[in-house]
């Protein structure tokens, strides 16, 4: 097994078991706005830490072009799109949720 390929299943690893952490924490959180704050890490830890190693694995082609800009998109997007998405269902909650800070 060469070291390339070591770092390869080391990552696609780390980025499972980021991806599967959160999806478990989720699993047992009520409320919508902590599920949400969990989806965070799966964009920007686990989606880069597996396209990395599908990257490593695939070496360089246009396959592993698209899933380093799938990444790339991802990681940039997802944190926006949670926020955004939060303050939307912080605001559907109404007044009554402002009281009870």
């Amino acid at each position: 097994m060469s070291a390339a390929e070591v770092v390869a299943a080391v990552s696609a690893g780390a980025g499972v078991l980021v991806v599967v952490g959160s999806a478990l924490r989720a699993l047992v959180t009520r409320d919508a706005l902590a599920r949400l704050h969990l989806v965070t890490p799966v964009t920007s830890v686990g989606g880069p830490l597996l396209g990395l190693g599908l990257a490593i694995t695939n070496g360089w082609t246009l396959a592993t072009a698209q899933i380093l800009f799938a990444v790339f998109l991802l990681a940039l997007t997802g944190p926006v799109l949670g926020s955004a998405t939060g303050r939307l269902a912080e605001r559907a909650r109404g007044p009554a949720a402002e009281r009870d800070r």
